[in-house]
Protein backbone atom coordinates (compact mmCIF):
# COMPACT_ATOMS: atom_id res chain seq x y z
CA UNK A 1 0.00 0.00 0.00
CA UNK A 2 1.35 3.43 -0.98
CA UNK A 3 0.92 5.99 1.79
CA UNK A 4 0.43 9.69 1.09
CA UNK A 5 3.24 12.11 2.04
CA UNK A 6 2.94 13.15 5.70
CA UNK A 7 3.23 16.80 6.71
CA UNK A 8 3.50 18.18 10.23
CA UNK A 9 1.98 21.64 10.67
CA UNK A 10 2.96 23.29 13.97
CA UNK A 11 1.28 26.48 15.12
CA UNK A 12 1.28 28.90 18.03
CA UNK A 13 -2.01 28.71 20.00
CA UNK A 14 -3.56 32.03 18.96
CA UNK A 15 -6.43 32.52 16.53
CA UNK A 16 -4.33 34.55 14.12
CA UNK A 17 -2.01 31.54 13.74
CA UNK A 18 -4.55 28.72 14.07
CA UNK A 19 -6.83 29.72 11.19
CA UNK A 20 -4.33 30.25 8.36
CA UNK A 21 -2.38 27.14 9.41
CA UNK A 22 -5.60 25.14 9.35
CA UNK A 23 -6.54 26.40 5.87
CA UNK A 24 -2.99 25.71 4.71
CA UNK A 25 -3.31 22.14 5.98
CA UNK A 26 -6.55 21.67 4.06
CA UNK A 27 -4.84 22.87 0.86
CA UNK A 28 -2.12 20.24 1.33
CA UNK A 29 -4.77 17.57 1.83
CA UNK A 30 -6.51 18.68 -1.38
CA UNK A 31 -3.23 17.85 -3.16
CA UNK A 32 -3.19 14.35 -1.67
CA UNK A 33 -1.05 14.84 1.44
CA UNK A 34 -1.73 13.65 4.97
CA UNK A 35 -1.44 16.36 7.64
CA UNK A 36 -0.88 16.12 11.38
CA UNK A 37 -1.79 19.49 12.87
CA UNK A 38 0.24 20.00 16.06
CA UNK A 39 -0.51 22.66 18.68
CA UNK A 40 -1.07 23.12 22.41
CA UNK A 41 -3.93 21.47 24.26
CA UNK A 42 -5.51 24.87 24.98
CA UNK A 43 -5.68 25.67 21.26
CA UNK A 44 -7.04 22.22 20.47
CA UNK A 45 -9.80 22.68 23.03
CA UNK A 46 -10.69 26.07 21.57
CA UNK A 47 -11.05 24.49 18.14
CA UNK A 48 -13.02 21.35 19.00
CA UNK A 49 -15.27 19.98 21.70
CA UNK A 50 -14.43 16.41 20.71
CA UNK A 51 -11.78 14.62 18.63
CA UNK A 52 -12.24 15.57 14.99
CA UNK A 53 -9.53 13.78 13.00
CA UNK A 54 -10.94 12.50 9.74
CA UNK A 55 -9.59 11.32 6.40
CA UNK A 56 -6.08 12.68 5.89
CA UNK A 57 -6.43 15.37 8.57
CA UNK A 58 -5.28 14.49 12.09
CA UNK A 59 -4.67 16.51 15.24
CA UNK A 60 -2.03 16.09 17.90
CA UNK A 61 -1.75 18.30 20.99
CA UNK A 62 0.57 18.71 23.97
CA UNK A 63 0.18 20.17 27.43
CA UNK A 64 2.32 23.20 28.19
CA UNK A 65 0.96 23.60 31.72
CA UNK A 66 -1.50 26.26 30.58
CA UNK A 67 -4.29 24.04 29.33
CA UNK A 68 -6.91 26.74 29.84
CA UNK A 69 -4.93 29.11 27.64
CA UNK A 70 -2.92 32.25 28.33
CA UNK A 71 -4.74 34.47 30.85
CA UNK A 72 -4.07 38.09 31.90
CA UNK A 73 -1.59 38.21 34.75
CA UNK A 74 0.28 35.08 33.63
CA UNK A 75 4.07 35.44 33.35
CA UNK A 76 4.47 35.55 29.57
CA UNK A 77 8.15 34.59 29.60
CA UNK A 78 7.38 31.50 31.67
CA UNK A 79 4.44 30.64 29.42
CA UNK A 80 6.60 30.78 26.29
CA UNK A 81 9.44 28.91 28.00
CA UNK A 82 7.13 26.07 29.04
CA UNK A 83 5.57 25.93 25.60
CA UNK A 84 9.04 25.60 24.06
CA UNK A 85 10.17 22.95 26.55
CA UNK A 86 7.01 20.82 26.47
CA UNK A 87 6.32 21.35 22.78
CA UNK A 88 9.84 20.42 21.69
CA UNK A 89 9.72 17.16 23.64
CA UNK A 90 6.23 16.22 22.44
CA UNK A 91 7.13 17.07 18.85
CA UNK A 92 10.33 15.03 19.05
CA UNK A 93 8.37 12.04 20.39
CA UNK A 94 5.84 12.38 17.56
CA UNK A 95 8.51 12.48 14.84
CA UNK A 96 10.43 9.55 16.32
CA UNK A 97 7.27 7.45 16.72
CA UNK A 98 6.45 8.06 13.05
CA UNK A 99 9.85 6.66 12.09
CA UNK A 100 9.46 3.62 14.33
CA UNK A 101 6.00 2.86 12.92
CA UNK A 102 7.30 2.98 9.36
CA UNK A 103 5.31 6.14 8.63
CA UNK A 104 7.99 8.85 8.67
CA UNK A 105 7.09 12.47 8.17
CA UNK A 106 7.96 14.13 4.87
CA UNK A 107 8.15 17.75 5.97
CA UNK A 108 7.36 20.19 8.79
CA UNK A 109 5.80 23.64 8.45
CA UNK A 110 5.65 26.07 11.39
CA UNK A 111 4.31 29.55 12.16
CA UNK A 112 6.71 32.23 13.38
CA UNK A 113 6.22 32.18 17.17
CA UNK A 114 7.28 28.52 17.45
CA UNK A 115 10.83 28.48 16.00
CA UNK A 116 11.62 25.61 18.37
CA UNK A 117 9.57 23.39 16.03
CA UNK A 118 12.06 23.90 13.22
CA UNK A 119 15.03 23.34 15.55
CA UNK A 120 13.52 20.07 16.75
CA UNK A 121 12.85 18.96 13.18
CA UNK A 122 16.39 19.83 12.09
CA UNK A 123 17.88 17.78 14.95
CA UNK A 124 15.91 14.79 13.65
CA UNK A 125 16.81 15.41 9.97
CA UNK A 126 13.28 16.43 9.06
CA UNK A 127 13.22 19.38 6.60
CA UNK A 128 11.05 22.37 7.51
CA UNK A 129 9.79 25.70 6.22
CA UNK A 130 8.31 28.80 7.83
CA UNK A 131 4.68 29.65 7.17
CA UNK A 132 4.65 33.46 7.45
CA UNK A 133 1.08 34.38 8.41
CA UNK A 134 1.46 38.14 8.01
CA UNK A 135 2.04 40.34 4.97
CA UNK A 136 5.24 39.90 2.95
CA UNK A 137 5.84 43.62 3.53
CA UNK A 138 5.91 43.01 7.29
CA UNK A 139 8.42 40.17 6.83
CA UNK A 140 10.67 42.57 4.91
CA UNK A 141 10.38 45.32 7.52
CA UNK A 142 11.34 42.97 10.35
CA UNK A 143 14.29 41.67 8.35
CA UNK A 144 15.60 45.17 7.62
CA UNK A 145 15.12 46.22 11.23
CA UNK A 146 17.04 43.23 12.58
CA UNK A 147 19.76 43.19 9.96
CA UNK A 148 21.31 45.46 7.38
CA UNK A 149 19.25 48.58 7.96
CA UNK A 150 18.85 48.65 11.73
CA UNK A 151 20.66 51.99 11.82
CA UNK A 152 17.83 53.60 9.85
CA UNK A 153 15.30 52.69 12.51
CA UNK A 154 17.51 53.40 15.51
CA UNK A 155 17.12 57.16 15.06
CA UNK A 156 13.41 57.05 15.71
CA UNK A 157 10.91 56.02 18.33
CA UNK A 158 7.43 55.10 17.20
CA UNK A 159 5.92 56.69 20.29
CA UNK A 160 7.72 60.01 19.83
CA UNK A 161 6.22 61.72 16.77
CA UNK A 162 4.38 59.32 14.45
CA UNK A 163 4.44 61.66 11.47
CA UNK A 164 7.80 63.38 11.91
CA UNK A 165 9.74 61.43 9.32
CA UNK A 166 9.50 58.66 6.77
CA UNK A 167 11.65 55.62 6.05
CA UNK A 168 12.40 54.19 2.61
CA UNK A 169 13.35 50.51 2.56
CA UNK A 170 14.97 48.65 -0.37
CA UNK A 171 12.51 46.97 -2.71
CA UNK A 172 9.41 48.41 -1.06
CA UNK A 173 7.48 51.07 -2.98
CA UNK A 174 5.97 52.96 -0.04
CA UNK A 175 7.68 55.25 2.44
CA UNK A 176 6.80 54.39 6.03
CA UNK A 177 6.28 56.84 8.83
CA UNK A 178 6.85 55.60 12.35
CA UNK A 179 3.17 54.83 12.96
CA UNK A 180 3.18 52.55 9.88
CA UNK A 181 5.75 50.18 11.41
CA UNK A 182 4.92 47.12 13.55
CA UNK A 183 4.42 48.14 17.17
CA UNK A 184 6.89 45.51 18.41
CA UNK A 185 9.62 47.75 16.97
CA UNK A 186 8.60 50.66 19.20
CA UNK A 187 11.14 51.45 21.91
CA UNK A 188 8.17 51.79 24.29
CA UNK A 189 6.80 48.35 23.39
CA UNK A 190 6.02 46.34 26.52
CA UNK A 191 5.97 42.97 24.72
CA UNK A 192 9.69 42.33 24.96
CA UNK A 193 9.35 38.66 23.95
CA UNK A 194 8.55 39.39 20.30
CA UNK A 195 11.71 40.78 18.73
CA UNK A 196 14.04 38.08 20.14
CA UNK A 197 11.76 35.43 18.62
CA UNK A 198 11.75 37.19 15.23
CA UNK A 199 15.54 37.46 15.47
CA UNK A 200 15.78 33.73 16.16
CA UNK A 201 13.54 32.95 13.17
CA UNK A 202 15.63 35.04 10.77
CA UNK A 203 18.89 33.59 12.09
CA UNK A 204 17.56 30.09 11.48
CA UNK A 205 16.50 31.01 7.94
CA UNK A 206 19.93 32.42 7.17
CA UNK A 207 21.56 29.15 8.19
CA UNK A 208 19.58 27.30 5.51
CA UNK A 209 21.05 26.78 2.05
CA UNK A 210 18.02 27.90 0.05
CA UNK A 211 15.44 29.15 2.54
CA UNK A 212 11.86 29.03 1.31
CA UNK A 213 9.23 30.99 3.18
CA UNK A 214 5.57 30.29 2.51
CA UNK A 215 3.66 33.57 2.78
CA UNK A 216 -0.07 34.09 3.26
CA UNK A 217 -0.35 36.55 0.37
CA UNK A 218 -0.47 36.41 -3.42
CA UNK A 219 1.63 37.69 -6.29
CA UNK A 220 -0.61 40.50 -7.50
CA UNK A 221 -1.12 41.87 -4.00
CA UNK A 222 2.55 42.11 -2.94
CA UNK A 223 4.67 41.44 -5.99
CA UNK A 224 7.50 43.78 -4.96
CA UNK A 225 7.58 42.74 -1.29
CA UNK A 226 7.83 39.06 -2.25
CA UNK A 227 11.00 39.84 -4.22
CA UNK A 228 12.55 42.54 -2.02
CA UNK A 229 15.05 40.30 -0.21
CA UNK A 230 16.97 38.18 -2.70
CA UNK A 231 18.49 35.80 -0.13
CA UNK A 232 15.04 34.41 0.72
CA UNK A 233 12.59 32.71 -1.60
CA UNK A 234 9.26 34.16 -0.47
CA UNK A 235 6.42 32.16 -2.01
CA UNK A 236 2.90 33.60 -2.05
CA UNK A 237 0.51 30.72 -1.35
CA UNK A 238 -2.49 32.73 -0.06
CA UNK A 239 -5.06 33.92 0.58
CA UNK A 240 -5.48 31.18 3.19
CA UNK A 241 -9.21 31.31 3.71
CA UNK A 242 -11.84 28.59 3.16
CA UNK A 243 -11.79 27.43 -0.45
CA UNK A 244 -15.57 27.33 -0.54
CA UNK A 245 -15.68 31.13 -0.27
CA UNK A 246 -12.97 31.56 -2.89
CA UNK A 247 -14.86 29.32 -5.28
CA UNK A 248 -18.10 31.23 -4.76
CA UNK A 249 -19.91 28.41 -2.95
CA UNK A 250 -22.08 28.76 0.14
CA UNK A 251 -20.36 26.81 2.93
CA UNK A 252 -22.69 28.02 5.66
CA UNK A 253 -23.81 25.45 8.20
CA UNK A 254 -26.00 27.98 9.99
CA UNK A 255 -28.18 29.58 7.31
CA UNK A 256 -30.80 30.59 9.87
CA UNK A 257 -28.47 32.31 12.31
CA UNK A 258 -30.06 35.45 13.68
CA UNK A 259 -27.47 37.89 12.33
CA UNK A 260 -27.69 36.38 8.82
CA UNK A 261 -31.47 36.66 8.93
CA UNK A 262 -31.03 40.29 9.99
CA UNK A 263 -28.57 40.94 7.13
CA UNK A 264 -30.99 39.35 4.67
CA UNK A 265 -33.47 42.13 5.42
CA UNK A 266 -31.02 44.94 4.61
CA UNK A 267 -30.50 46.59 1.21
CA UNK A 268 -27.42 45.80 -0.83
CA UNK A 269 -24.24 47.58 0.32
CA UNK A 270 -26.00 49.29 3.22
CA UNK A 271 -24.52 47.67 6.37
CA UNK A 272 -21.41 48.70 8.30
CA UNK A 273 -19.61 45.73 9.87
CA UNK A 274 -17.43 46.46 12.93
CA UNK A 275 -15.03 43.94 14.46
CA UNK A 276 -11.68 44.21 16.23
CA UNK A 277 -10.76 40.54 16.33
CA UNK A 278 -10.37 38.19 19.27
CA UNK A 279 -7.49 39.90 21.12
CA UNK A 280 -7.91 43.69 20.97
CA UNK A 281 -9.62 45.26 23.97
CA UNK A 282 -10.88 48.81 23.45
CA UNK A 283 -11.23 51.37 26.23
CA UNK A 284 -14.66 52.51 27.36
CA UNK A 285 -14.09 56.03 25.91
CA UNK A 286 -13.13 54.50 22.56
CA UNK A 287 -16.21 52.29 22.55
CA UNK A 288 -18.34 55.35 23.27
CA UNK A 289 -16.80 57.21 20.33
CA UNK A 290 -17.46 54.28 17.99
CA UNK A 291 -21.06 54.05 19.19
CA UNK A 292 -21.62 57.76 18.66
CA UNK A 293 -20.12 57.62 15.14
CA UNK A 294 -22.40 54.74 14.17
CA UNK A 295 -25.45 56.62 15.42
CA UNK A 296 -24.44 59.81 13.64
CA UNK A 297 -24.02 57.88 10.37
CA UNK A 298 -27.55 56.56 10.72
CA UNK A 299 -26.82 53.37 8.77
CA UNK A 300 -27.53 49.79 9.89
CA UNK A 301 -24.52 48.12 11.45
CA UNK A 302 -23.38 44.75 12.78
CA UNK A 303 -20.92 45.23 15.65
CA UNK A 304 -19.01 42.32 17.22
CA UNK A 305 -18.24 43.02 20.89
CA UNK A 306 -16.58 39.93 22.36
CA UNK A 307 -16.74 38.90 26.00
CA UNK A 308 -13.04 39.81 26.29
CA UNK A 309 -13.76 43.32 25.00
CA UNK A 310 -16.61 43.81 27.44
CA UNK A 311 -16.38 41.12 30.15
CA UNK A 312 -18.75 42.86 32.55
CA UNK A 313 -21.24 44.22 30.06
CA UNK A 314 -24.14 43.55 32.42
CA UNK A 315 -22.85 46.05 34.95
CA UNK A 316 -24.52 49.40 34.49
CA UNK A 317 -21.26 51.38 34.71
CA UNK A 318 -19.82 49.40 31.79
CA UNK A 319 -22.84 49.76 29.57
CA UNK A 320 -22.47 52.24 26.72
CA UNK A 321 -24.42 55.40 27.32
CA UNK A 322 -26.05 55.16 23.88
CA UNK A 323 -26.77 51.41 24.00
CA UNK A 324 -30.55 51.70 23.64
CA UNK A 325 -30.22 53.88 20.54
CA UNK A 326 -27.58 51.56 19.08
CA UNK A 327 -29.77 48.48 19.52
CA UNK A 328 -32.57 50.18 17.59
CA UNK A 329 -30.35 51.03 14.63
CA UNK A 330 -28.07 47.97 14.38
CA UNK A 331 -27.17 44.62 15.88
CA UNK A 332 -24.50 43.89 18.49
CA UNK A 333 -23.28 40.29 18.77
CA UNK A 334 -20.52 38.51 20.69
CA UNK A 335 -19.48 36.36 17.71
CA UNK A 336 -20.19 35.81 14.04
CA UNK A 337 -18.82 33.84 11.11
CA UNK A 338 -16.76 36.65 9.61
CA UNK A 339 -16.41 35.27 6.09
CA UNK A 340 -20.13 34.61 6.00
CA UNK A 341 -20.80 38.23 6.95
CA UNK A 342 -18.22 39.74 4.60
CA UNK A 343 -19.63 37.67 1.72
CA UNK A 344 -23.14 38.96 2.30
CA UNK A 345 -24.42 41.39 -0.37
CA UNK A 346 -25.75 43.80 2.27
CA UNK A 347 -22.18 44.60 3.46
CA UNK A 348 -20.93 48.03 2.45
CA UNK A 349 -17.92 48.56 4.71
CA UNK A 350 -15.73 46.80 7.27
CA UNK A 351 -14.39 48.76 10.27
CA UNK A 352 -11.42 46.55 11.09
CA UNK A 353 -8.43 46.37 13.42
CA UNK A 354 -6.53 45.22 10.29
CA UNK A 355 -5.26 41.91 11.55
CA UNK A 356 -3.81 40.15 8.50
CA UNK A 357 -6.50 37.45 8.40
CA UNK A 358 -9.28 40.05 8.54
CA UNK A 359 -7.52 42.19 5.94
CA UNK A 360 -7.27 39.31 3.46
CA UNK A 361 -10.84 38.21 4.15
CA UNK A 362 -12.11 41.70 3.41
CA UNK A 363 -10.00 42.01 0.26
CA UNK A 364 -11.17 38.71 -1.23
CA UNK A 365 -14.77 39.57 -0.32
CA UNK A 366 -14.54 42.88 -2.17
CA UNK A 367 -15.53 44.93 0.90
CA UNK A 368 -13.87 48.36 1.39
CA UNK A 369 -12.39 49.02 4.82
CA UNK A 370 -12.10 51.69 7.45
CA UNK A 371 -8.72 50.78 8.91
CA UNK A 372 -8.62 51.09 12.71
CA UNK A 373 -5.27 49.47 13.71
CA UNK A 374 -4.37 48.69 17.32
CA UNK A 375 -0.93 47.05 17.56
CA UNK A 376 1.61 44.55 16.14
CA UNK A 377 1.47 44.46 12.27
CA UNK A 378 -1.88 46.23 12.01
CA UNK A 379 -0.47 49.73 11.38
CA UNK A 380 1.50 48.40 8.40
CA UNK A 381 -1.58 46.62 7.05
CA UNK A 382 -3.59 49.84 7.39
CA UNK A 383 -0.91 51.69 5.42
CA UNK A 384 -1.14 49.13 2.62
CA UNK A 385 -4.95 49.21 2.58
CA UNK A 386 -5.05 52.98 2.22
CA UNK A 387 -2.02 53.75 0.05
CA UNK A 388 -0.97 50.60 -1.83
CA UNK A 389 -4.28 48.88 -2.51
CA UNK A 390 -6.50 51.99 -2.20
CA UNK A 391 -9.41 49.95 -0.90
CA UNK A 392 -10.04 51.83 2.34
CA UNK A 393 -9.29 54.75 4.62
CA UNK A 394 -7.31 54.86 7.84
CA UNK A 395 -8.64 56.68 10.89
CA UNK A 396 -6.47 59.23 12.68
CA UNK A 397 -6.32 59.13 16.48
CA UNK A 398 -6.07 62.24 18.68
CA UNK A 399 -3.17 63.00 21.04
CA UNK A 400 -4.63 60.67 23.68
CA UNK A 401 -4.71 57.82 21.17
CA UNK A 402 -8.50 57.84 20.87
CA UNK A 403 -10.23 57.95 17.50
CA UNK A 404 -13.01 60.47 17.95
CA UNK A 405 -16.49 59.82 16.67
CA UNK A 406 -16.34 62.69 14.19
CA UNK A 407 -13.20 61.19 12.59
CA UNK A 408 -14.72 57.72 12.31
CA UNK A 409 -17.90 59.18 10.86
CA UNK A 410 -15.85 61.10 8.26
CA UNK A 411 -14.19 57.90 7.08
CA UNK A 412 -17.42 55.91 7.10
CA UNK A 413 -19.23 58.47 4.99
CA UNK A 414 -16.42 58.65 2.43
CA UNK A 415 -16.33 54.86 2.10
CA UNK A 416 -20.09 54.24 2.11
CA UNK A 417 -21.39 57.11 0.00
CA UNK A 418 -21.51 57.29 -3.79
CA UNK A 419 -18.89 59.99 -4.25
CA UNK A 420 -15.74 59.67 -6.34
CA UNK A 421 -13.63 58.47 -3.40
CA UNK A 422 -16.11 55.77 -2.41
CA UNK A 423 -16.46 54.55 -5.99
CA UNK A 424 -12.68 54.30 -6.37
CA UNK A 425 -12.37 52.21 -3.21
CA UNK A 426 -15.18 49.90 -4.30
CA UNK A 427 -13.59 49.42 -7.72
CA UNK A 428 -10.28 48.54 -6.13
CA UNK A 429 -11.94 46.22 -3.61
CA UNK A 430 -13.60 44.39 -6.49
CA UNK A 431 -10.25 44.15 -8.30
CA UNK A 432 -8.51 42.55 -5.30
CA UNK A 433 -11.44 40.21 -4.80
CA UNK A 434 -11.09 38.90 -8.35
CA UNK A 435 -7.28 38.67 -8.25
CA UNK A 436 -7.21 36.96 -4.85
CA UNK A 437 -9.70 34.34 -5.90
CA UNK A 438 -7.92 33.73 -9.20
CA UNK A 439 -4.64 33.15 -7.34
CA UNK A 440 -6.05 30.52 -4.99
CA UNK A 441 -8.16 28.38 -7.30
CA UNK A 442 -6.83 25.66 -9.59
CA UNK A 443 -4.42 27.10 -12.15
CA UNK A 444 -3.82 30.28 -10.14
CA UNK A 445 -0.37 31.43 -9.03
CA UNK A 446 -0.72 30.51 -5.33
CA UNK A 447 -2.25 27.16 -6.18
CA UNK A 448 0.62 26.32 -8.55
CA UNK A 449 3.30 27.47 -6.12
CA UNK A 450 1.91 25.36 -3.31
CA UNK A 451 1.69 22.28 -5.54
CA UNK A 452 5.29 22.83 -6.67
CA UNK A 453 6.41 23.20 -3.05
CA UNK A 454 4.71 19.95 -2.10
CA UNK A 455 6.15 18.07 -5.07
CA UNK A 456 9.66 19.30 -4.26
CA UNK A 457 9.32 18.30 -0.61
CA UNK A 458 8.28 14.80 -1.63
CA UNK A 459 11.09 14.53 -4.18
CA UNK A 460 13.71 15.65 -1.66
CA UNK A 461 12.47 13.11 0.89
CA UNK A 462 12.15 10.14 -1.43
CA UNK A 463 14.74 10.97 -4.07
CA UNK A 464 12.15 10.14 -6.75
Amino acid sequence: MVHPPRFLVVTYPAQGHINPALHFSKRLIAFGAEVIYFTSLSAYRSMFTQPSSSGNMHFSSFSDGYDDGFKPGVDLDHYLSEMRRCGSQALSDLIVSGEKEGRPFTFLVYTFLVPWASKTANELQLPSSLLWIQAATVFDIYYYYLHVHGDIFSKYSISADPSSTSIQLPGLPLKFTIRDLPSFMDSANTYSFAMPIFKEVFEMLEEEENPKVLVNTFDDLESEALKAISKFDLIGIGPLIPLAFLEGKDPSNTPNDHYIEWLNLKPERSVIYVSFGSISVLSKPQMEEIGRALLDCGRPFLWVVTAKQNPEERKEENRLSCMEELEKLGMIVTWCSQMEVLSHPSLGCFVSHCGWNSTLESLVSGVPMVAFPQWTDQGTNAKLIEEAWKSGLRVRANEEGVVQGVELRRCLELVMEDGEKGEEMRRNAKKWKDLGREAAIQGGSSNKYLKAFLDEAIQDKTGL
